[in-house]
């Protein structure tokens, strides 16, 4: 893959404004979270690296697109309000407050995501952050939340969708806090999957939503498409970020198989953040970046949400953009395994979304009755309150390991190969030979799509080989396959098309021909 640059947005603009009176919820959202993190980026060299991309002010049409027409009405009226008024206006929602600069800032933060989205899928630039104030994925269709005031990532994936035509968007949110903004915008929408981690501890931990366990997958067209993973304990490290994104998020992500990558890059998830108080390290998110970017053709593009701690959010987002400039990630560090605790919450999330997703239809059962992620009904003050956190710190005190074997879910043939007659095998390798007779109707559309010039019996015998040997693989009984073939080109694009006739078979509404083309798009 070829990159065409990282972009960069960031202007000074968005750090003016603040908090205008005393509210203990609110002191941490401060405009330094903007300014430190882009003077780290100056001072490593990376700013300069990146392509600078100017910011534009939201307009109507685009906030829209998520927000009602009554609420930016009445946010329109916040730079005209007095004090008083302001204060009176935050009362109505919740954690937020309202500066006479907020909406001009706020137009600013969702035109950088657009600017972002613009960048990204005219091919200007590869990927890319724009560094944002207001953060946005609490914010709900009509109502401010939780410091934000537009929803800048729901209303870049809507924009995507209208202005390119995008079909499959995937939304990572890595804030330690549930972006339920997100969640609300899109729970019933499948072309949207939305993933997100946050600090839960059962319902104990803002935003108190029931919505925000592992259970709320979505709703009618759109269930299976909103992945929750809630963190019952604080102090999660680098092991269980990474377990969930290798066991839940990548394996549906590449099932997804989206066309744009957003991230709700929110850093309150970092050690030191006051927050989220887990302890990952700055450095984990550089590999989270990584990871991301091998899907919809390494089209991302991280938004800046939280993030509170003024040593540990800056440092993150260095890691970030240099991972998105193509820099190697630094060696993973405290990788001692997941905990306890996060297994569970993997566990129950891979059981709840198994019916949706193949990819995770091999995990390995658990009794949900007898795991802590189990929803309970919190407990009033006093004795039971007590009891309560009496059991928390025995759980916290047993040994960490997995509640059960996991089940081997390889599939029992490593790497298949299809090699012609006389060619060895080497060890470890098993050659592939397809149990069954061909399918008359694939053979025929094998012979018209690739054989028009003459009837070459060899080449087709091969073609068929290979759609049988995608076919085993799709099964689960092969994990890999390597063919020896006289046409490479024919026989790339044979087995592209008969995988995407799959998917398509499958899930339907498959744009087969785009499903090829971003196939060899990434081969090249």
């Amino acid at each position: 893959m070829k990159t065409r640059g990282t972009a960069l947005i960031y202007d000074e603009e968005m750090t003016k404004y603040k908090l205008l009176w005393v509210d203990p919820a609110c002191k941490i959202e401060v405009p330094e979270r903007l300014t430190v993190s882009h003077e780290a980026l100056v001072q490593s060299g990376l700013a300069d690296r990146c392509v600078s991309v100017p910011v534009r002010e939201a307009t109507d049409a685009d906030i829209l697109l998520v927000h009602s027409e009554e609420y930016l009405e009445a946010v329109k009226k916040t730079p005209y309000m007095t004090l008083e008024d302001l204060k009176e206006f935050t009362l109505q929602y919740g954690d937020v407050y309202f500066h006479p600069n907020i909406y001009h800032c706020a137009k600013l933060a969702a035109g950088a995501a657009l600017q972002l989205v613009d960048s990204v899928m005219t091919g200007k630039v590869m990927n890319g952050m724009a560094l944002v104030r207001p953060p946005g994925h609490h914010s709900m269709r009509s109502a401010a939340n939780g410091f934000c005031v537009f929803n800048n990532v729901a209303i870049a994936a809507q924009y995507a969708k209208q202005k390119y035509g995008v079909k499959r968007v995937l939304i990572v949110d890595w804030d330690v806090h549930h972006g339920q903004g997100v969640q609300y915008c899109f729970e019933d929408d499948p072309s949207v999957l939305y993933f997100s981690w946050h600090r839960y501890e059962h319902q104990k931990f803002w935003p108190q939503l029931r919505e925000s366990d592992y259970d709320s997958v979505g709703k009618e067209k759109g269930a299976g498409f909103n992945i929750n993973v809630p963190w019952n304990k604080v102090g999660m490290k680098n092991s269980d970020y990474l377990s969930v994104f290798c066991h839940v998020l990548l394996p549906v992500a590449y099932e997804f198989c989206p066309d744009l990558v957003l991230v709700c890059a929110g850093f309150d998830s970092a050690i030191g953040d006051p927050e989220g108080k887990m302890c990952a390290s700055p450095d984990v998110f550089a590999h989270l970046t990584h990871l991301l970017m091998n899907l919809a053709g390494g089209r991302l593009c991280a938004v800046l949400e939280g993030g509170y701690n003024l040593t540990s959010l800056p440092q993150s987002v260095c890691q970030t953009v240099q991972t998105l400039l193509g820099d190697p990630a630094p060696p993973p560090t405290n990788l001692d395994g997941p905990c306890q605790s996060a297994l569970e919450s993997l566990h129950c999330v891979r059981s709840a979304h198994k019916q949706y997703w193949s990819s995770l239809k091999h995990a390995a059962e658990l009794p949900t009755s007898d795991i802590s992620t189990k929803c309970i009904k919190l407990a009033e003050e006093g004795e039971e309150g007590e009891r309560l956190e009496k059991v928390e710190e025995e759980e916290s005190a047993e040994e960490e390991s997995w509640p059960e074997p996991p089940k081997r879910v390889a599939p029992p043939v490593r790497t298949a190969l299809l090699l012609p007659d006389g060619v060895a095998c080497p060890d470890g390798c098993k050659r592939f030979s397809s149990s069954d007779d061909p399918d008359p109707v694939i053979v025929n559309k094998l012979r018209e799509n690739f054989l028009k010039d003459g009837d070459d019996s060899d080449a087709l015998d091969t073609l068929s080989s290979l759609t049988a040997l995608v076919d085993n693989m799709d099964k689960n009984e092969i994990c890999s396959g390597l063919a020896l073939v006289r046409d490479v080109s024919m026989a790339m694009m044979c087995v592209a098309q008969h995988a995407a006739a799959a998917l398509s078979n499958r899930y339907g509404n498959v744009d087969v021909m785009s499903y090829v083309q971003r196939l060899f798009d990434r081969m090249v």
